[in-house]
């Protein structure tokens, strides 16, 4: 029986899937038909494409990955792949009763039996991988390479390139939120007596100097780095980690803007901050490897908090803005939902990730 990352992977993606389902969470009303009436639909549906069935199945196959990894880890070796598979059948069940309800999506069993099979797959595909023995090579190789409690940061680290590719103004630039949640929150009690209780800045805010943006981006790329020193002790593994965190976000980087604006404009996120900011950050990264865990930690939430700190004062790029509201995400529109959901929350749970780990080690000493 061991501590597994992927229990909560599992219910992240969970998570993640009811988000895609049920996007954009508006206009729910009764329709004056049965909520089960897509049972009894002809299969395949008028409109149908090659897309939508390789998107149901692969949607719902890494569910079924990890529920059966999970299951398998801690010890339900014959129970793992039907709890898995039934599972995600009854998730996408769910889900496609909550969508009759909701005018702008449509229920269809074949999306049901679509995204079963593709749990189930995803859960054979686990089966496999532990019969093969490769489930017990990554055990031994995480046994090598992190401590053994890493599960929270591993899963921190495993979202970390996901939430690079919505497109952010800033590169490496997660959790610039505080301009929006103050925007909604003057909506939302805007006519009401409690309007007069929201602090008033003094000051407008002003756009990054080259000099910030440069330290901004050297954050943004130390921090993962430091929140996977918390959890590695040996010095030369954690330098090919940083270099493998800087190539993964680079590339993850220039993914979300080939997605964006065209595989010509992949590389123009890369202004001379930026380049600057991405050797700085490689360059702490490797400085800072031979320090110890515990002040990793500290360095870790030193880090964010400035980072954190910088983009929050600085406006979003008008430009950038704009250039958002015109961008036609298509048949993506939920996938880029997720992502920028996840590239809003992350660094504020590493934040209380990185709290929390220092507050229990405190508590143990």
């Amino acid at each position: 029986m061991h501590k597994t990352s992927a229990w909560p992977l599992a219910l992240i993606y969970g998570a993640l899937i009811v988000f895609a389902s049920l996007f954009p969470f508006e206009g729910w009303r009764e329709q004056g038909i049965s909520p089960w009436v897509f049972f009894t639909a002809r299969i395949p549906p008028p409109y149908w494409t090659w897309f939508d069935v390789n998107l149901n199945v692969a949607g719902y196959a890494p569910l079924g990955f990890l529920l059966a990894l999970a299951g398998l880890r801690t010890g339900w070796p014959r129970a793992a792949v039907p709890v898995a598979a039934l599972a995600g059948a009854l998730l996408s069940l769910a889900m496609e009763y909550l969508q009759i309800y909701l005018p702008r999506r449509v229920p269809s069993n074949m999306d049901l039996a679509l995204n079963a099979a593709g749990a189930l797959l995803g859960a054979l595909a686990a089966a496999l991988l532990e019969r093969l023995g490769a489930i017990a090579r990554w055990s031994r190789f995480r046994a090598q390479w992190f401590v053994p409690d890493a599960r929270g940061a591993l899963v921190l680290l495993a979202l970390w390139p996901w939430a690079l590719l919505f497109p952010a103004a800033l590169p490496f630039g997660l959790g610039q939120v505080w301009e929006r949640l103050e925007t909604a929150l003057f909506d939302l009690l805007d006519d009401t007596p409690f309007l007069e209780w929201l602090p008033l800045r003094d000051e407008a805010l002003e756009p990054l100097s080259q000099g910030g943006e440069l330290l901004a981006v050297a954050l943004g790329l130390l921090i993962p780095c430091l929140l996977g020193y918390c959890v590695m002790r040996h010095v030369g593994r954690r330098v090919v980690f940083a270099l493998c965190v800087a190539l993964a976000g680079v590339a993850v980087t220039a993914l979300s803007a080939a997605l964006t604006y065209g595989p010509t404009h992949a590389w123009e996120w890369q202004t001379l901050p930026a380049r600057a900011g991405v050797i700085a950050g490689v360059a702490a990264a490797l400085a800072l490897a031979a320090v110890p865990r515990r002040a990793c930690a500290a360095l870790l939430l030193l880090a964010l908090m400035l980072h954190l700190n910088l983009l929050n004062q600085a406006p979003t790029s008008a430009y950038f803005a704009q250039t958002l509201q015109a961008w036609e995400q298509g048949r993506f529109i939920r996938f880029y939902g997720l992502g920028q959901w996840l590239g809003w929350i992350w660094p504020y749970a590493a934040l209380v990730y990185v709290v929390l780990r220092v507050s229990r080690r405190e508590a143990e000493s």
